[in-house]
């Protein structure tokens, strides 16, 4: 049993092999080569905060994880930055492979590439402008990751935290490279864009189906609890395609959920990642199409990238 701390754990992982792992995974979902339970939630009310456990299993890989993911706890100093760890388990024997010990490092990236895949799936492949709605941590790494695989030019930043989104215009334009321009409104960000993501924790829709530009791509990441809310159902409605990371966890997570709430759609029109990736369902077909990515974030997300951390660890000695 091995024990990796952050560090490490950095140095082994980038942003382009996650993704591509990240989307071995969901392929492997779709063929029926995964195990994925249901999420395990905890809140605390006194002092305020919220836990989720993810399990996940690709049964291609010798191991199985355990993510326990401190995900809201404002007292820690900053709400955004997530912690944890993960916990590697053999799928042969159920012997202790190894902790990563990545303070949530792990989840920030593995969410990431998942929104540079539905981007790559879904989005134009001219998309030059894109808008982020929040300015925390998980909003630096949708950036990084979507650079990846569209010619970013633009960034349009939107959020409630107005200090904290002037620091990330500054850190877009002297990390990056980019023209990055704050707004004061979600409404005024979005008009145009290419790509918006949504990165925030709120609980009432910041995005509206008129204000999108003909085939704008929307990738929404923030609601991974029932009471979290991006988009307003409308958005969904007049997307061509909706795809979601799990049919079953976006109907009682994300924003799905309110959008069969509000009657906008029926659960079977959405389509997965796995679907897009293997051809067995359509992606965009026109270049006015306004398409919709509902990711919650699963544990085979998890379980992938632990497996290659763990494997890029013994061959590294």
């Amino acid at each position: 049993m091995v024990i990796l701390e952050e560090d490490a754990i950095r140095s082994l992982s980038d942003i382009t092999r996650a993704r591509e792992v990240i989307r071995d995974a969901f392929h492997a979902q779709h063929r029926g080569e995964a195990t994925l339970p249901s999420i395990i939630s905890l809140p605390f009310r006194d002092p305020e905060g919220l836990a989720h456990i993810k399990v996940g299993h690709v049964h291609a890989d010798r191991t199985w994880t355990v993510k326990v993911s401190a995900d809201f706890f404002p007292g820690n100093g900053e709400p955004t930055r997530h912690s944890g760890m993960m916990v590697v388990l053999s799928s042969e024997d159920g012997s202790l492979v190894a902790v990563l010990r990545d303070n949530g490092y792990l989840t920030e990236l593995r969410t990431g590439a998942a929104g540079a895949l539905a981007a790559d799936l879904l989005a134009r492949a001219d998309a030059k402008t894109v808008t982020i709605i929040g300015a925390g941590s998980q909003a630096r790494y949708q950036l990084e990751a979507l650079r990846d695989v569209r010619p970013i030019e633009s960034v349009r930043v939107a959020s409630r935290t107005q200090e904290r989104a002037r620091a990330f215009v500054d850190e877009i334009e002297s990390r990056f490279g980019l023209s990055a321009q704050l707004f004061d409104t979600v409404h005024e960000a979005v008009a145009g864009a290419d790509v918006v993501v949504t990165t925030t924790q709120s609980t009432a829709p910041l995005v509206r189906a008129e204000w999108l530009a003909p085939g704008a791509h929307v990738t929404a990441i923030g609601s991974d609890e029932p009471s979290k809310w991006e988009l307003d159902p409308d958005v969904l409605a007049r997307a061509s395609v909706v795809a979601v990371d799990d049919r079953n966890q976006t109907s009682s997570y994300g924003e799905l959920h309110h959008a069969l709430e509000a009657g906008a759609l029926e659960a079977s029109s959405v389509v997965t990642l796995g679907e897009l990736i293997a051809g067995a369902a359509p992606g965009r077909t026109g270049d006015d199409d306004v398409t919709v990515a509902d990711l919650t974030g699963v544990g085979i997300q998890d379980a992938a990238i632990a497996a290659f951390v763990v494997r890029a660890a013994a061959q590294a000695g």
